[in-house]
């Protein structure tokens, strides 16, 4: 149904105006499904996320790939993250675009010295927050949304440093109603987004890569557990999938649990690549291959 993206400096109440937007949109007439995408339920943590350029990268493509997952048409998917890049917000647009669903981006417009003060005070209740050095690189580097954007566009907003944040802020009600509000062809202020012929093919291309990806590992790692098995526990060694598969020579035995994170993990990455680079492995041997590239790396016997 759409694809919400919450937008604003480090602590400025995006994830309050998150919450209050989602508990706003399931009590409506509508009542939609709603689903809140941010670090926290992936599991990242605020400042490691944030580390370096190339962490931070990598975080965006694990939001970006979740987000991709789980957009459809019957539901609203609310984006909670800094979202602090145009050129993000811009890659978020396009895959509102390709599911052909409505887009808004709702903005925490808040001066520098309240976000300051308020993650200092969470930082003093021992509450999530970021050390002063990453908080001062994310404000200086945070790039304002602009409505004149397409991919800012339609754009609501808070002041939460003069307003505060409530289910009864204009920015709140306006998003509710331009996100449930009923279309047909008379329609004029709401906009859902209409995929090209491009989109719709790189979608379907990108869904039958990532099914043979995730078959192909699974086998793997059902290959893993079995040899370990017959191993009594011990490291599996040798273990051939295939004449043009590399050997999987593992340092040490992989519980079921570990086995299921890495694949997760190695499943995130590959599809966070394939937004932008090369597409994910298209056939189960190429699959299977660099799965048992990335087993081998990260719990080789060298």
């Amino acid at each position: 149904m759409a694809l919400v993206v919450i937008c604003g400096q480090p602590c400025s109440g995006k994830s309050k105006a998150a919450l209050l937007l989602s508990e706003s949109l399931k009590e409506s007439d509508s009542n939609p499904v709603v689903k809140v995408i941010d670090e926290t339920s992936l599991h990242l943590d605020r400042n490691e996320s944030y580390a370096n350029m190339v962490v931070e990268k990598n975080v965006r493509g694990v939001l970006r790939s979740e987000v991709d997952r789980s957009l459809n048409k019957d539901s609203i998917v609310i984006v909670d993250s800094l979202n602090n890049i145009k050129g993000y917000r811009y890659e978020l647009w396009c895959l509102a675009r390709a599911a052909g669903t409505r887009y808004c981006v709702v903005y925490c417009d808040v001066e520098e010295d309240y976000c300051r003060k308020w993650n200092e005070e969470r930082r003093e209740r021992e509450e999530a927050s970021y050390n002063d050095k990453i908080f001062d690189d994310l404000v200086r580097r945070f790039e304002k949304p602009d409505s004149r954007n397409r991919w800012d566009s339609p754009l609501f907003e808070f002041w939460p440093s003069r307003d505060g944040i409530e289910k009864a802020s204009t920015a709140i009600v306006d998003a509710v109603s331009y996100l449930t509000k009923r279309v047909d062809s008379k329609t004029r202020d709401v906009k859902v987004l209409q995929p090209t012929i491009a989109t719709q093919g790189a979608r379907f291309s990108e869904a039958n890569s990532l099914y043979e990806m995730d078959k192909a590992t699974q086998e793997v790692a059902n290959a893993i557990v079995e040899a370990q098995s017959l191993a009594m526990g011990g490291n599996v060694n040798g273990l051939t999938l295939g004449p043009d598969l590399p050997t999987i020579s593992l340092s040490r035995s992989v519980g079921l649990p570990e086995l299921r994170r890495i694949r997760r993990t190695f499943i995130k990455l590959t599809g966070q690549s394939s937004l932008s680079g090369a597409p994910p492995p298209s056939d189960a041997n190429s699959a299977k291959r660099m799965f048992v590239d990335y087993l081998n790396r990260e719990l080789g016997s060298g």
